[in-house]
């Protein structure tokens, strides 16, 4: 027996100097290696933690999210069906003209014989003379006239065709009152308040164009009006200085006596 000891005794370091297929067990070391796995494994539960709290986190925002979006809705997905014609009528021009285009389209020849569908009389190119002469009227002195008729004309299709829209505008905005009476989302009543906004302006607006209209009729009418004054003012200084030359030239002519007429006695 202790040969058997002295024999393994003396092979061991001989085993490890020739690095022999002998498994050698070191306690301390495999000790460190099941701390080492063990602080392995704790970091790596401490990550799946760390991701499970943030999936926690992620599920909550977007639960809050869903239910913010069945609140407040998506802007996007709220389509409104009066916006197109809306648009439409705001990018449109104005029916009405300009006083200076009424007034570049005054004809002299239109005031002759424009009536009114009937309502005034017809004053006509030419008038004939008691003796029976055709006599042609100068247009152009009718010109003034043509302006305030086309004024009152441009009135009249400004107000029809306002009266239209605001028959039409009115209806959407009746619409309008009522999705918005209906609306489930903030979204859906933050948009319906912006249409009913630029609803009411276009309203607005055609109360506008018709005023305008009224307001170059009548701004027509005071230069007539106007220029009738200067006119008769003008004729009254020019009659005044013909008549003052009409009787210095006949005081001239015509001299009064001073003394007394004799008359011869018989």
């Amino acid at each position: 027996m202790k040969k058997l000891i002295a024999i393994i005794a003396v092979a061991l370091p001989l085993a490890f100097s020739a690095r022999a297929q002998w498994i050698v067990y070191d306690p301390t070391m495999n000790a460190q290696q099941i701390i080492n796995e063990a602080q392995s494994i704790a970091k790596y539960v401490q990550m799946i933690n760390n991701q499970v709290q943030q999936i926690q986190t992620l599920t909550s925002q977007l639960t809050e999210f869903k239910n913010y979006e069945a609140v407040f809705g998506n802007p996007a997905k709220v389509v409104l069906s009066m916006v197109a014609p809306l648009k439409a009528d705001l990018q449109s021009l104005e029916p009405g003209l300009s006083l200076e285009n009424l007034v570049a389209n005054a004809n002299g020849n239109i005031a002759l014989t424009f009536n009114n569908s009937g309502l005034y009389a017809t004053v006509g190119t030419s008038f004939q003379t008691p003796g029976g002469q055709t006599v042609q009227r100068l247009a152009d002195q009718y010109k003034l006239f043509s302006a305030v008729i086309n004024s009152a004309s441009n009135y009249v299709a400004v107000a029809d065709n306002a009266a239209q829209r605001r028959a039409a505008l009115k209806d959407q905005i009746a619409q309008t009152t009522q999705q918005l009476q209906n609306a489930t989302t903030d979204a859906e009543v933050q948009k319906l308040h912006g249409v009913l906004t630029s609803l009411n302006a276009d309203l607005a607006s055609t109360d506008d164009e018709v005023n305008q209209a009224a307001s170059a009729a009548v701004v027509q009418d005071i230069q007539n009006r106007n220029d009738q004054q200067k006119q008769i003012q003008a004729l009254t200084e020019q009659q005044n200085a013909e008549f003052a030359e009409s009787v210095s030239n006949y005081t001239a002519k015509f001299q009064l006596l001073n003394q007394p007429v004799q008359f011869p006695t018989p």
